[in-house]
């Protein structure tokens, strides 16, 4: 039977013994078991969802019953257990789990607890709450969810090697599985290295030749990485790399997408953030919560209220007309965000049902999107928009704002109250037709427009249908009314028009009649006098037949000009009975009084308006008004309500009691306090991932936006251990570890890929060498304009150009760094597309990394980079070198950062010799070093 069964054997018969309610064999389960069915099982074999095969394993019942293929274990006869022969993947039509197979440890485990009789303390298939409890206990024994530790430095064979305490835990795990480190990088690999990896910039000729002549080298690459850090260009690449993960973009994308003109002050506020090696956790706060945060100065006020764009950044279609969804799409979007972003979780797959895969609970989902429900996000209307809150302003000028705003809100109450009373009563203006009305009548749709005129019936008393209106400014606009007369003679000319206060008093109305024109000027504010219609323009001579009588103009009016319908008459033909209307508040003193009060109050009002402090509105989160616990919504259907659930977090990675959520706040204070604390397992371990990932073209676990159960583990647990701990105690330096990490020894290595070491780890899991990279979009469109010396370094601010209204057709232009040219959803600039530009839509912790033929044709046709080529030669041709070699050494430091070897140099120098045109053949050869697999890529 041999000795392993025979052991087993004893263990079940020591249990019958103890008796199934024995402690030992409870506490066996608790420790072994439980985890497993709670991390391997729960997902397809619980209560919490639609249950696979028959088969539940979420309580004893569950697996006594068994599934469709019958009884899951038979307690004490391991051999007879179908879900041992599942796990051991025995046979190949029944492997469980079926994506992955269990360990021999957790294997074994469960063949002892099967042996003992399976005991298992799960009476009943409801859930209590001890059980839940204990549930989740379980589940923390994942690599991921347990409190991150404080690992020493091991003992290595090759003491010698290490230069920093990281590099113990590297060789260690190399150490351990029989691997050599590679050779150290040269120092132009280095250098280049460093600078790509710190700035996005390649070093400047100049910059090489300094460090070379550095007498001391370590000394020289101390000074140079905290040259490095402290530049403004280093917040602008770390800056990038967060902006990718907060799916940054100036376009909303969705139906109709629009344009977030103000979303470049968060921009700018990551980019001050890294270089102001803002703690991580006080950026976790801010741009969860700034605004809930204490302010001591308006500078970090301002800072706060913009980083909570963060939560209001990402793609939304804010034409949906169902409003509760589109809130609930909002919040399902901003959750998946804060997961991948902050946790590493993908939170919003258990908006419908439990987590497939990892511990979350649709009430940890609903938990935590009562949370941003209580949020004010969305401002509603037909198409709803973002959330915006006015910049905030120094206290003198606030109170002095405040005053203004006070002032224009009594100017345009008592504006809106003059104008009711100066419009006529309700009833007594009615739309008329132009068959009642005596004489020859052209009304609108007879007419001639030249320029944009709008329709409108809003003010009643027009002829026919509708009246034209329109405002001076992009041209003159002008309405022509013609006529035929068969009869020539006298006619009196009146035109019709609907007053309001928004009108001009000075519209320019010709009539063009037998002897010439005639201009006058009508005041199309006050009723017309002729029963509130017409006004009369007097009485001229017109030829028969076709003719243009009259011509109505927006060229020097003062506000909306409006054309109705022009009528011609008989002189001496009365006014039809229709039309008249008492006239004698027309022209009464208490009217002319009102009329001179309001143009008085409009003009004092608009002196105001003009010379009033003006708010800037901004992309910004604020508490709603009414925050509450929301119900879950089943099946993830927003009009669904069921339960109401408690706001709170994800229970797994929280120790202790929940904070209690006051109820007049959000929540989102509790919520940044708890995801930005140090005893979060995830926080700092998904952070430090990142930023070893951005150094190395690698994570420890590669998984960089979630570390659940479809992700993989950490290749190195201690090495992430003392990272994360190693960041907390730094007070979240971002800086600080960066520093630690390049000058290590580790990410000073070569990138050789044929070291002995590949035959073992060919994907360099354990870090062994450096990792070969291609230069992200940014980097190389920067490089090329830093090797053409056009590269404008100027700093933040907008940068969407003036009156742009939508992004399609967006002409990008200028020479700025990459990361300062407007990124659309739906419109990219060509080389960032080319070269696999973050997708705005989503978080991106690593970003795509092709090389496809489309590349290379860029690099050797695009317009721009034949002109940066040309550029570049012109600023070599134009530097006094003393030789023609050191002018080509001089191209392969600023394009590849080394020298030309022998062979290159000869190269250069034979064909520049057959050349007629020196400015052509060095554009030439710029652009091949451009074109070069070398130029894109990072040793």
């Amino acid at each position: 039977m041999g000795l392993r069964w025979i052991q087993i054997a004893f263990i079940a018969s020591g249990a019958r013994l103890l008796g199934a309610q024995d402690p030992a064999s409870f506490e066996f389960f608790e420790k072994n078991i439980r985890p497993i069915f709670v991390n391997e099982c729960y997902s397809c074999h619980s209560q919490a969802d639609q249950v696979k095969g028959g088969l539940r394993l979420d309580w004893k019942g569950g697996w006594q019953r068994g599934g469709d293929s019958g009884p899951a274990i038979a307690p004490g006869k391991p051999a007879r257990s179908l879900l041992l022969t599942a796990v051991r993947y025995d046979d190949p039509d029944l492997q469980m789990p079926p994506k992955k197979q269990l360990t021999p440890q957790q294997v074994q485990a469960l063949e002892e607890w099967i042996a003992m009789g399976a005991p298992d303390p799960r009476d009943t298939s409801s859930t209590t709450e001890s059980e839940t409890q204990r549930d989740l206990e379980a589940a923390r024994a994942f690599w991921a969810f347990q409190r991150i530790g404080r690992p020493a430095p091991p003992t290595v064979k090759q003491g010698h090697w290490p230069k920093s305490e990281l590099d113990y835990f590297v060789l260690k795990g190399l150490e351990d599985r029989g691997l050599e480190p590679a050779d150290d990088a040269s120092d132009l690999t280095l250098l280049r290295r460093l600078y790509f990896n710190l700035t996005g910039l390649p070093p400047r000729p100049d910059e090489i030749k300094a460090f070379e002549a550095a007498p001391h080298r370590e000394w020289a690459i101390e000074r140079i990485v905290d040259d490095l850090l402290s530049r403004p260009a280093f917040g602008e690449r770390w800056g990038r790399h967060w902006l990718d993960i907060a799916r940054f973009s100036e376009s909303t994308g969705g139906g109709r997408t629009l344009l977030m003109k103000e979303a470049w002050r968060y921009r700018d506020y990551v980019i001050s953030a890294f270089n102001d090696d803002k703690p991580y956790s006080e950026f976790i706060r801010e741009q969860i919560a700034g605004d809930l945060l204490p302010s001591p100065s308006l500078a970090e006020k301002r800072e706060h209220l913009v980083a909570t764009a963060f939560l209001l950044l990402g793609p939304t279609n804010y034409e949906l007309q169902d409003k509760t969804v589109l809130e609930m799409d909002i919040i399902d979007e901003q959750l998946d965000t804060l997961g991948k972003a902050f946790l590493g979780l993908t939170i919003g797959c258990a908006r419908c049902h439990d987590h497939k895969f990892d511990p979350i609970s649709t009430e940890d989902y609903y938990g935590l999107a009562g949370i941003l429900k209580g949020t004010q996000s969305v401002i509603h209307s037909n198409v709803s928009t973002w959330n915006t809150r006015p910049l905030p302003l120094p206290p003198d000028q606030e109170a002095l704002a405040g005053r203004q705003a006070k002032q224009l809100t009594a100017l345009s109450k008592e504006i809106k109250t003059l104008k009711q009373a100066l419009e006529p009563t309700e009833g007594t203006i009615r739309p008329i037709a132009s068959t009642t009305l005596p004489g020859i009548v052209i009304d609108n749709a007879q007419a001639k427009l030249v320029g944009s005129w709008a329709h409108s019936s809003s003010v009643k008393n027009y002829v026919d249908t509708e009246y034209l209106y329109a405002s001076a400014g992009n041209g003159e606009k002008r309405v022509t009314y013609p006529v035929s007369l068969e009869t020539p003679g006298p006619y009196e000319v009146r035109v019709s028009h609907a007053p309001h206060a928004n009108r001009s008093s000075k519209t320019t109305i010709t009539i063009h009649h037998r002897t010439g024109q005639t201009r006058q000027l009508v005041n199309q504010r006050k009723r017309p006098p002729l029963g509130g219609y017409f006004v009369s323009l007097g009485t001229f001579d017109f030829d028969a037949g076709d003719q243009e009588v009259v011509s109505i103009t927006t060229a020097g009016s003062n506000g909306v000009v409006v054309a109705d319908a022009v009528q011609l008459v008989p002189p001496g033909t009365p006014t039809p009975l229709a039309l008249k209307m008492p006239q004698e508040d027309e022209d009464s003193p208490e009217r002319d009084e009102r009329e001179r009060r309001l143009q008085e109050l409009e003009t004092e009002h608009q002196a105001l308006k003009q010379t009033a402090i003006q708010r800037t509105p901004i992309i910004a989160a604020q508490d709603g008004a009414a925050p509450s616990d929301i119900p879950i919504a089943l099946r993830g259907d927003a009009n669904n309500p069921g339960r109401t659930t408690p706001r709170s977090f994800v229970r797994v990675a929280h120790q202790g009691a929940l904070p209690r959520i006051p109820e007049s706040e959000s929540g989102r204070r509790e919520l940044a306090e708890w995801i930005a604390s140090p005893d979060n397992p995830l926080t700092a371990r998904v952070y430090v991932n990142r930023i070893w990932y951005h150094l190395f073209g690698r994570g420890i676990f590669p998984n960089l936006d979630n570390v659940g159960h479809m992700g993989q583990p950490p290749s190195n647990p201690a090495l992430l251990e003392f990272l994360a701990r190693r960041l907390i105690d730094s007070g979240w330096s971002t800086k600080s570890l960066i520093r630690d990490i390049v000058l290590s020894r580790t990410y000073r290595l070569d990138s050789d890929e044929h070291h002995p070491s590949a035959r073992a780890d060919l994907e360099n899991t354990l870090f062994w060498r450096q990792n070969v990279r291609r230069l992200d979009a940014e980097a190389i469109r920067d490089s090329i304009l830093s090797v053409s010396q056009e590269l404008d370094f100027a700093i933040g601010g907008p940068t969407i150009k003036p009156g742009t209204k939508i992004e399609y057709g967006y002409q990008f232009e200028g020479s700025r760094r990459s990361l300062y040219i407007p990124v659309f959803r739906n419109t990219p600039l060509e080389i960032l597309a080319v070269f696999d530009f973050a997708d705005p839509n989503i978080v991106v912790g690593q970003r795509t990394q092709s090389s496809v033929a489309t590349q290379a044709l860029y690099l050797m046709n695009s317009p721009f980079v034949r002109d940066q080529a040309k550029a570049a030669a012109d600023q070599l041709l134009k530097t006094p070198f003393p030789d023609q070699a050191t002018r080509i050494a001089e191209a392969y430091l600023a394009a590849l950062g080394r020298y030309p070897t022998p062979g290159e140099a000869r190269l250069m120098t034979e064909f520049l010799s057959r050349q007629d045109d020196a400015t052509e053949a060095w554009a030439q050869i710029v652009h091949g070093l451009f074109a070069s697999i070398e130029f894109r890529f990072l040793n």
